[in-house]
């Protein structure tokens, strides 16, 4: 087994929080515990080449609770005070939303990086990112405003009830890696990937917090940044299979491997972890050229981490647990008795069902029902036979079977029809703000137009652009295909819906811009065809909505008169 890259090393043996200053009272350091949105990495992974106590630290800026930065970031609570910077949850008074913060004085030695990383995070504008939605240097302090995520859950909070579902894990690498790979191509590292970084949001979706950003506020750098994410994610599923972290020491409240036993596959280390999963891990964190794996060779970029998880069988969700119905309850009425119950004692005699009737007059009614339908069928088909010949004849007795194309040749067969694209699974894609009905996409798809999922509802419109850049769904067709056309039936017509097509890289893709459009249409009815303009072969296309109509009411689905759309129905042809 090969050992690991000195700068995987820097982030892979961090052992976990570091703990708040004496400054930091108990109540500070429960409200760290129990806060999910927290940024409690250690800074013990200093191995990038600084020797302790090298860089001259700043003394963290004397802050407290009610503070108030650019008179508009309210201060509410420190949830880490570290290395001479602290990170707080404050509160954005001016669009009255929850915020993280990090501040460190203007003249810390790592200032200059930090507010530079924070600036180009916020360029990618990627979804699957936690954003930073400032970054400022003002009189002696200079700090860094992300998003807050009250409703997600910390990967390392996840793994401490036990390891995920391999659907779940399947998940989790997929769109982690994916992301990242999005990330270096526009030249951009986290090196500070771990446990404590990911983030699983309430509709399933996984975040990625502190890029670039975590780094530089620690000094860390590395000279394969590609290769270290990549580990990193490699060391993530590792934990998301085992329970275990991937490494003798513990950390992110996991115990390690045990000593001088080397890297383990996982699925040597617990049992019923799935072989394809297990493979991946190994391919991933083994990445310096060494053999990765039994048969397959190491995984060195994030691109070459989900091209391997693309060539992977697609792990289904389990299937629901099936609820068998309570048992029928039989109740027999008597006759003077309905209505009251049965006195303590007394049983009351099941009456026995009449007898069936049998007579020869059943008998004979039966014998001529079954008479005259022998009689009609044969009468039907005397009568087809006879309607055929008839056919024959007039058409001279020539069966040849001629087509005539728009140009006159002739004996030449009409096109094949388009074949319909089974949709494999599907997933709702939030570009901005909040969620529709993710619950409901699957309703998209099920052959049945008396369900669907549906939008918000919208005080203006039909345009959505005052709100979100759009709403939509991205299906799976469970290998690349070439579309032709996209059916999206609606629920709503009046005033106009516009629907787009775009071409994806996976169920979880980065920016609108990122992604390839391949078709448009706008409609007034209650079907959209996309007929598709650009030909490209993908596996994965988003089903994008930026206007819907003003559809009223609507009593059986939602009581709010305004601007909305529901899609009933979604199909695909190549």
């Amino acid at each position: 087994m090969a050992e690991r890259s000195t700068a995987a090393v820097d982030v892979a043996d961090n052992s976990g929080d570091e703990p708040l200053t004496a400054k930091a009272d108990q109540s500070t350091a429960d409200g760290v515990a129990k806060n999910p949105e927290r940024d409690t990495d250690s800074d013990e992974a200093q191995g990038n080449g600084m020797a302790a106590g090298a860089e001259k630290q700043a003394a963290p800026p004397e802050l407290h609770s009610g503070h108030k930065l650019a008179r508009r970031y309210r201060l509410e609570e420190c949830v880490t005070r570290l290395d001479g910077f602290s990170s707080w949850r404050a509160v954005d008074e001016k669009l009255r939303r929850a915020v993280g913060v990090h501040i460190l004085p203007a003249d810390h030695p790592r200032t200059r990086a930090v507010l530079a990383a924070a600036r180009s995070a916020a360029l990618l504008g990627d979804p699957r990112f936690v954003q930073v939605l400032d970054a400022v240097e003002e009189n002696d302090l200079a700090y860094v405003v992300h998003e807050w995520l009250p409703d997600a859950t910390e990967l390392t909070a996840l793994l401490a009830a036990g390891p995920l579902e391999p659907h779940d894990a399947y998940q989790m690498v997929s769109q982690i890696a994916s992301a990242m790979a999005a990330a270096h191509r526009e030249g951009l590292a986290h090196l500070r990937l771990n446990p404590n970084a990911v983030l699983r949001t309430s509709t399933g979706q996984w975040r990625i917090r502190g890029l670039a950003v975590n780094a530089a506020l620690r000094g860390i750098s590395s000279d394969t940044p590609q290769r270290t994410d990549t580990e990193a994610i490699g060391a993530l599923l590792y934990a998301a299979l085992t329970q275990r972290w991937p490494y003798e020491s513990d950390a992110y409240g996991l115990a390690g491997l045990p000593k001088d036993v080397g890297l383990i596959a996982p699925d040597q280390v617990r049992a019923g972890v799935h072989r394809g999963l297990s493979e991946l891990a190994m391919r991933a964190l083994v990445n310096d050229g060494a053999t990765a794996s039994r048969h397959e060779s190491a995984c060195t970029t994030p691109e070459e981490l989900v091209k391997a998880i693309g060539e992977m069988p697609r792990i289904r969700p389990p299937e629901p647990a099936f609820t068998a119905p309570p048992e029928y309850q039989r109740t027999t009425y008597q006759q003077g008795t309905y209505g009251r119950p049965t006195p303590p004692g007394v049983t009351q005699p099941l009456q026995a069902p009449p007898p069936p009737l049998q007579s020869r007059t059943g008998k004979a009614l039966k014998w001529a029902v079954s008479a005259l339908l022998i009689a009609a069928l044969g009468l039907g088909s005397w009568q087809l036979a006879d309607a055929l010949m008839d056919q024959g004849d007039k058409s001279g007795g020539d069966t040849t079977n001629t087509q005539t194309t728009d140009d006159g040749d002739k004996n030449t067969a009409s096109p094949a029809p388009a074949a319909a694209i089974k949709i494999q699974d599907a997933q709702e894609y939030v570009a901005k703000g909040d969620a529709q009905h993710p619950n409901d996409v699957s309703k998209t798809y099920d052959g049945s137009t008396s369900t669907y999922w549906r939008t918000n509802t919208f005080l203006s419109g039909p345009e959505l652009a005052p709100y979100k850049p759009g709403v939509g769904i991205v299906y799976d067709l469970g290998s690349a295909k070439e579309l032709a056309t996209g059916t999206i039936s609606l629920r709503y017509s009046g005033d106009h819906t516009t629907v787009e097509l775009y071409a994806a890289d996976s169920l979880n893709p980065g920016s609108i811009s990122s992604m390839t459009k391949i078709g448009s249409v706008t409609t007034t009815g209650n079907t959209a065809t996309v007929k598709v303009s650009k030909k490209v072969k993908s596996q994965f296309v988003l089903m994008w909505i930026t206007a819907v109509p003003n559809s009223g009411a609507d009593p059986d689905a939602y009581a709010q008169a305004g601007y909305k759309q529901a899609v009933t129905e979604v199909k695909f042809t190549g």
